[in-house]
């Protein structure tokens, strides 16, 4: 009898690769950010990434960040967290867990609350220090949504078949 294999990979390391595998559509040049939407039993329930709404042509509108306030993504794209709330179809969301690449925005911070979504695991908090990653944080602290961030192991994706 043999034994069975002991390297494969942790829950969280398959979401979170998940996660970023999704950011790797974003068309942004200068941010790409996914989310995994998951359920207590470790289903996939939802991923999204950061773009342009349905229907809005990625050629049509602005992806740069300074400049005319009507010339940047930032009046045009959906955030990830948003993107994978929007796109799940199942019921409610009510317990599950959210897997993103960058710690959500006080606007995502909402959607997620009033979603259900009761775990948030990031993998770069490089806003901290921003008013809205803080407002987030207070917001989180307040409804009992629990965050945490991931911990990279180093592990590389090698494919084998």
């Amino acid at each position: 009898m043999s034994t069975k294999r002991t390297d494969y990979i942790t829950w969280d390391e398959y979401f979170m690769g998940v996660a970023i595998l999704s950011g790797m559509r974003s068309k942004d040049p200068s941010t790409q950010v996914g989310a995994c939407i998951v359920s207590n039993d470790n289903k996939i329930l939802s991923m999204g990434y950061n773009g342009l709404p349905r229907g809005c042509s990625d050629d049509d509108f602005p992806w740069t960040k300074e400049g005319d306030p009507l010339e940047n993504k930032y009046f045009y794209t959906t955030h990830s967290e948003l993107n994978a709330i929007l796109n799940y179809r199942g019921g409610s969301l009510e317990g599950s867990k959210l897997y993103v690449s960058l710690f959500p925005c006080n606007e995502c911070a909402k959607a997620i609350i009033q979603s259900g979504i009761k775990t948030v695991v990031y993998d770069s908090d490089k806003y901290a220090d921003t008013p809205s990653v803080i407002a987030s944080k207070r917001m989180f602290d307040s409804s009992g949504v629990r965050y945490y961030q991931y911990q990279r192991t180093g592990r590389e994706i090698q494919f084998s078949v």
